[in-house]
């Protein structure tokens, strides 16, 4: 009964052999550690890439998601369409109505400053985007850009300088954009609201 005893309490501590154990126990953690840690790293980065990846492209749909909820509430039917050019995101909604484009592009100017309020609100960051409607933007670029030559072409003939109408900031960048490529210089005068190009001979 003792001898029984006795062998049943050598048994279990020969039997047990914490290296054995602990080697188990160890590799396993190693080795789920070491699946899942390159896992995390993997899927931080992924993240991380994907959100420093192109800035300008989360910009983009941020205002196309605020401008589609706008939509719906206005009850106006519209289309859009984002892209990056240069250093911009650009939203443009398209459609045959003008509504939302005003007189002289006052209400688009305003709808584009909301649109950047709502962008920033999310991302933290100040917006540049670029917003355009019913193709008002593009078409008054075609405008200023012939605008800006026959300036220039009178600034040569005359040789002095030539005011143009007031403008808005985007605007009198398409006009100097287009002054310097034809090779003489501009500057803006005045303030806004009555701030203008004034191109030099």
């Amino acid at each position: 009964m003792s001898e029984e005893v006795r062998v049943s309490e050598e048994v279990p501590a020969d039997a047990v052999e914490p290296t054995v154990v602990e080697t188990a126990v160890v590799e396993d953690g190693e080795a789920e550690q070491g699946s899942a840690e390159p896992d995390e790293d993997s899927t931080e980065e992924d993240s991380t890439d994907e959100e420093s990846d192109n800035p300008l492209e989360t910009e983009a749909e941020i205002a196309a998601d605020y401008l589609e909820e706008l939509l719906d509430i206005a009850d106006l039917d519209g289309d859009i369409d984002t892209y990056i050019e240069g250093d911009r995101a650009h939203v443009s909604i398209i459609s045959d109505s003008e509504v939302l484009v005003g007189s002289g592009g006052e209400v688009l100017d305003a709808l584009q400053e909301l649109t950047r309020l709502a962008v920033m609100t999310e991302t933290g960051d100040r917006s540049r985007l670029m917003l355009d409607v019913a193709g008002y933007r593009d078409n008054r670029r075609k405008e200023l850009v012939a605008l800006a030559a026959d300036a220039v072409q009178e600034a040569r003939d005359s040789n002095e300088r030539v005011a143009l109408a007031p403008m808005n900031p985007f605007e009198r960048k398409i006009v100097h954009d287009a002054v310097a490529e034809a090779g003489l210089t501009s500057e803006s005068e005045g303030e806004e609201p009555r701030r203008r190009v004034v191109v030099i001979p």
